[in-house]
């Protein structure tokens, strides 16, 4: 999420140790994903392929320590930040 998206809602954006290391790109993808939208509608929206998507994805399950985008995208949402 964009800062100016946190800060036009009026909330604090997350402090970094909070987001485990996500770029606003990890977190963008993530909130296409909690939208319902598959790995290649996803691509499409970010402008890049699925595989890349799934790349990524897999990424930033690692980071996190999760197995699966679903948990991902739950990491993210418990914390507010998609």
């Amino acid at each position: 999420m964009p800062l100016s998206d946190v800060v036009s809602r009026g909330e604090s954006p997350a402090p970094e140790s909070e987001r485990a290391g996500l770029s606003d790109d990890d977190l963008r993808l993530l909130a296409e994903l909690a939208k319902g939208g598959t790995v290649d509608k996803v691509g499409r929206r970010l402008d890049v392929s699925g595989r890349t998507v799934r790349r990524r994805l897999r990424a930033i399950c690692d980071r996190l320590g999760v197995a699966t985008a679903i948990e991902a995208v739950a990491w993210a949402a418990r914390r507010r930040l998609i």
